[in-house]
């Protein structure tokens, strides 16, 4: 599906914009760039911005019109900042992505990204068939436009599901388990003069609360045991004790 996606930058002036964007395509995956009558740009600069991503920067077409860079696509979808009668329809990309990622199993599907001064022209606009707008503070809602293109190109990326996030690969820890560390805590708690056996209960109660919110896995247990075996072996040397 992602290879279906097409970034469009019209008429982009810096190449630093053009070379951020290039490594946030590449960075989500990704690859069909075009840029549409763009100005002289600064190629150096759009290497040096676009790092490991000069496939990409190497691989973009250009074309004179968006009509032409966006002819053979079904879903053509523009992002504008601006508010208005004929833009009240706009989405958010994390709204859309999953209509363009469906559009593109069949074929390819276009975002498309206005100058970095006034953006999309009415007519231009008039080409998309749908509209994207980055929800942003009213107070500026303008964005840079390598920062529009990550992030529309995120929100493709994580809607098509091609992320795994990684698992735990310790297990949870066991009851049994936890009420050992807890036991050790407890004894080292009374030998450093922390707590009074008196109040131990109630401390503990706190110490249980604090460890249970990021104490779950096997993992965690026996690093909190280990910390608490070696703290009571130097509270016991110091105090003459043979643990």
């Amino acid at each position: 599906m992602l290879k279906n996606v097409r970034i469009v930058l019209v008429g982009p002036i810096y190449g630093g914009n053009v070379g951020s964007a290039c490594r946030a395509m590449a960075n989500m995956g990704l690859s069909d760039l075009a840029l549409v009558a763009p100005e002289p740009l600064d190629m150096e600069e759009a290497r040096r911005m676009a790092c490991a991503a000069q496939d990409v920067l190497n691989g973009r077409r250009e074309f004179a019109t968006l009509q032409e860079a966006v002819a053979d696509c079904g879903v053509v979808a523009g992002t504008t900042a601006r508010t208005g009668l004929y833009r009240a329809h706009a989405q958010s990309p994390h709204a859309l992505a999953p209509h363009l990622l469906g559009a593109a199993q069949k074929g390819p599907v276009a975002v498309v990204f206005g100058r970095e001064t006034w953006g999309l022209t009415n007519e231009e606009l008039a080409i998309c068939t749908h509209l994207i707008q980055i929800p942003s503070s009213p107070d500026y809602p303008s964005l840079n436009l390598a920062a529009a293109v990550l992030l529309c190109s995120y929100e493709l990326f994580v809607a098509s599901g091609v992320y795994e996030p990684p698992e735990e690969l310790s297990p949870e820890a066991c009851s049994a388990m936890r009420e050992r560390m807890f036991a050790m805590w407890e004894r080292l708690l009374l030998d450093i003069g922390f707590m009074e056996q008196e109040k131990a209960l109630h401390m503990m109660l706190g110490i249980r609360r604090i460890f249970s919110r990021g104490a779950r896995t096997e993992d965690d247990v026996n690093i909190l045991m280990g910390i608490a075996r070696q703290m009571d072996w130097k509270a016991a040397q110091g105090a003459g004790r043979v643990r």
